[in-house]
């Protein structure tokens, strides 16, 4: 872990975070607390964090270990949940599946380490986003207001069947249908469970018709930066979309060599199967 080295970054910026939540709350009126869990190992950067969030407006809620966080996630429904990935015990990946077993809580994953596989696999966990150590405060709260601009996945395992007066909104291909403003997808009629980022991308690729997306596109989308130049995005973020397009494509029952729905332009992006 940074540990000292990383606190010490910090000390000449945290005034800024403090400022910046000043700014923030300032003309609005009274409004229910928005509750953030931050899950750390290392108690300066757990102060640091939960300050973070409370100067955003939460009521931050800290936890030292994977499993205390999990439960402290289940207990109170956080809003957003911050999670440090090199935990001893039970490490930030694991402890991002339990959560995603039961939450839709939006998970930002903070790491140390620079490897692109553990940024993979952080998204293959279920995180939303994810933050390299050191960072500042500004990059923090910008990446969560960002995740917070796309809604909250609402889970429903049940079979959708819409009435004719609600097919209005849907977008559909070939027995694929999602619903952008009730966040719902599905698969000849039954619910799909599928996470923000995954929900997004099959939205866009849906609404493109049979025009090639590409990475680029998608990653933009997916951090809710649409319209920002495309040197914006770094080859981590265009192998964090291969990831959600590989887990998309496995919950809807696709594959990458006979694709049923989303088909591969090798070196240009995705597109809907003709």
């Amino acid at each position: 872990m940074p540990g000292e080295a990383f606190t010490r970054i910090f000390c000449g910026i945290i005034t800024e975070s403090t400022l910046a939540g000043h700014e923030a709350s300032g003309g609005h009126g009274v409004e229910e607390p928005r509750i953030g869990v931050v899950i750390e190992d290392d108690p300066d950067i757990r102060s640091l964090v939960a300050d973070i969030l409370e100067n955003a407006g939460f009521d931050a809620h800290t936890a030292a270990a994977g499993l205390e966080g999990v439960e402290l996630v289940r207990r109170l429904n956080p809003l957003v949940t911050t999670l440090d990935v090199s935990m001893p015990g039970m490490d930030g990946f694991e402890t991002a599946k339990r959560i995603r077993a039961f939450s839709s809580t939006y998970l930002l994953m903070l790491t140390s380490r620079t490897e692109e596989i553990d940024t993979l696999q952080g998204l293959q966990s279920g995180a939303d986003d994810y933050v390299t150590k050191p960072f500042r405060p500004r990059e923090l709260r910008a990446r969560i207001e960002a995740m917070m601009r796309r809604p909250r996945m609402v889970v429903d395992t049940s079979a959708v069947q819409p009435a004719e007066d609600e097919n209005e909104g849907w977008l559909e291909h070939q027995g694929v249908r999602v619903h952008p403003g009730m966040r719902l997808a599905t698969v000849e009629g039954v619910t799909v469970e599928l996470t923000r980022s995954e929900f997004d991308i099959l939205a866009e690729i849906i609404r493109a018709d049979h025009r090639v997306v590409s990475k680029t596109e998608l990653a933009l989308i997916v951090r809710d930066d649409r319209g920002m130049p495309s040197d914006f995005v770094n080859v981590h973020d265009e192998r964090a979309i291969e990831v959600h397009i590989a887990n998309l494509r496995r919950k809807i029952g696709d594959s990458s060599a006979q694709p049923r729905w989303i088909e591969t332009v090798r070196g240009a992006g995705y597109r809907l199967t003709l």
